[in-house]
């Protein structure tokens, strides 16, 4: 059975000095679940990886039974293909992350069971301010730099749905598809710009 290429997206680890997890022992531990090629990409918890498993939601439920038994804390993830990935990247709305001058560009993976018509409810953009867009599985949002402090992005936080969700910059996104089709990778397993 060929392995297939994945990437999890760890949620909330290494945030304001809360689930502090190296990614060497991520790495390692991730290997020693028998997942081959594993690579990890800066400290936010972004490991990609290959494996023979198909269904996503069963290897979703074994990465975080085994976060939980290492690290004490139940850390939630998405779990996303290249295919998956692919897409992320080709439906980006038109112009979304073309001006980095004038805007800050994020990319909100919705963790499962949680759909972007749904969350896209949550969201309360502010004219002028903020754009957001929804994608498979993916919330688009852009911010205008200058006007950032009056954004209602960060509102996003006090929502039920806020658990639901990981967010990555849209250079770390670009940067992971990179990684995943087998760019730029280095003899320590991680990403190198």
């Amino acid at each position: 059975m060929g392995k297939m290429q994945y990437l999890a997206l760890l949620r909330g680890i290494n945030v304001g000095g809360n689930n502090i997890i190296k990614m060497g022992e991520l790495r390692k531990l991730f290997a020693e679940m028998g997942f081959a090629d594993v690579l990890t990409y800066i400290q936010s918890g972004n490991v990609v990886f290959k494996c023979s498993e198909k269904n996503k939601l069963k290897l979703k439920a074994q990465i975080e039974k085994i976060l939980l038994k290492k690290f004490g804390n139940k850390i939630t993830l998405a779990i996303l293909t290249l295919a998956e990935m692919q897409k992320v990247i080709a439906d980006k709305p038109s112009g979304f992350g073309e001006n980095k001058k004038a805007y800050k560009y994020d990319v909100v993976f919705l963790l499962e069971p949680l759909k972007a018509p749904d969350a896209l409810k949550e969201f309360n953009p502010r004219d002028g301010v903020d754009k957001i867009s929804a994608g498979k599985n993916v919330i688009y949002v852009s911010r205008l730099i200058k006007q950032i402090t009056k954004s209602r992005f960060t509102k996003i936080i006090g929502t039920k749905i806020y658990q639901n969700m990981t967010i990555r910059n849209w250079n770390t996104t670009e940067k992971l598809y990179k990684l995943m089709k087998g760019n730029n990778k280095n003899k320590n397993g991680q990403y190198s710009s």
